[in-house]
């Protein structure tokens, strides 16, 4: 017997509620690290900016809820070239920013990072994949786990090594965990998966063996800017006159904000116009210093109390494809999040990742707002039976 809820009752409005509180830190954090004198605009400049984006992503969020997720079914291929393509045409003629090439350039008129986009179709390719996998009969054996990790590499590494050599490690890596999150959620053995972490330490740990036995071989894996990243990570204090300058500057920023915070643009760091991208990559800083570790406790505790709407939401679905869906925004989301804040408080080395739904830009934000929509949509289309389920 089914229980009949209509699509509004049944939109997750704790969900919504979250994203809203993220949106209103958002426009504080922004507003505060916006230094006129070093962008030469007023102070509202970039939150106006923001408003819009958030405005387009809430479009973009409703139409990814207005279509039945089944459909997606359909376009997964078509989604998935169209992505390749956008990455192959990035690599011959995208433009150049900051030794990184990642951007193309729709007639002159804006520029967007295709590699954003990519992440969903990625998603959404692998959601398919291991939808029809779960469709067929197959043993619980190390075998059929080394099949189904086989086909999830075979989707997800060409886009993987496409924005690598962009570069972007950051973006490659969240193409990563959408695919380890949807591993461990496709019923793998916890052998198999034990065995993808040993082989990442593992190929970490050949990297340093590598750095520090035969440096002109890892040269060839790490470039140059990459190392001085890791240098600067090691010991922001001995690089900051390189990389270390911006990690140096943030940690003193935080720390000072201590238990409570400087107050509401008040902060040293932030209001001295010394810490680099603070509106976008570093907003952490703002919210670190100026609200203090109660401020930047609060962010997190919002960020958890999202993932967890976003976990029972993937538990409580009863179509396999919604689930997966589901459960690739969670990887892609949780990965973004640790990682930005980690690199801004030093425990991950700096790559560029914007903080979701916190930092100011567009790709970024509109792609995880399209992902807010792919879970609130199969949300609402999940139904509740009083005996059993169906898939």
């Amino acid at each position: 017997m089914q229980e009949r809820k209509s699509s509004f009752q049944q939109l997750d409005f704790s969900l919504l509620f979250f994203l809203f509180v993220l949106m209103c830190i958002s426009l504080v954090a922004i507003y505060s690290g916006t230094n006129e004198a070093i962008y030469n605009v007023d102070q509202s400049f970039f939150v106006r900016r923001q408003i819009i984006w958030f405005g387009i992503g809430i479009i973009l969020m409703l139409a990814a809820m207005s279509i039945d997720y089944e459909l997606f079914k359909n376009f997964s291929v078509p989604l998935y070239a169209v992505g390749m393509v956008l990455l192959v045409l990035v690599h011959f003629i995208g433009e150049s920013r900051l030794g990184a090439q990642r951007w193309l350039n729709v007639g002159g008129i804006f520029s967007f990072q295709p590699s954003e986009f990519v992440k969903i179709f990625v998603l959404i390719a692998l959601a398919h994949l291991l939808y029809k996998i779960s469709k067929t009969p197959r043993e619980k054996s190390f075998k059929a786990d080394c099949i189904v990790v086989g086909k999830v590499l075979a989707v997800g590494m060409p886009p993987f090594a496409f924005i690598l050599v962009q570069p972007d490690l950051g973006t490659s890596l969240v193409i990563g965990a959408i695919m380890f999150s949807m591993i461990v959620l496709s019923g793998v053995t916890y052998r198999m998966i034990g065995l993808l972490v040993g082989m990442v330490v593992s190929s970490i740990a050949f990297l340093i063996w590598l750095h520090n036995n035969f440096f002109h071989l890892f040269n060839m894996i790490i470039k140059d800017h990459q190392l001085r990243r890791i240098y600067a990570w090691l010991d922001p204090a001995a690089n900051i006159s390189d990389e270390g300058y911006q990690l140096y500057h943030a940690l003193q920023g935080i720390g000072a904000g201590q238990l409570y915070g400087s107050g509401f643009i008040q902060g040293a760091k932030t209001q001295s116009g010394m810490i680099p991208e603070l509106h976008t990559d570093f907003i952490f800083t703002v919210i670190g210093e100026e609200f203090g570790f109660v401020g930047a406790t609060i962010l997190i505790v919002v960020y958890f109390l999202l993932l967890y709407r976003m976990i029972i939401i993937a538990f409580t679905c009863n179509n396999t494809f919604g689930s997966y869906l589901v459960a690739g925004t969670i990887g892609l989301i949780v990965f973004q999040v640790f990682q930005n804040i980690g690199m801004t408080i030093g425990l991950m080395p700096i790559t560029g990742l914007a903080l979701p739904f916190i930092s100011y830009g567009g790709s970024a934000l509109m792609t995880n707002m399209i992902a807010i929509g792919i879970v609130l949509n199969v949300n609402i289309r999940t139904k509740h039976y009083m005996f059993g389920e169906e898939d």
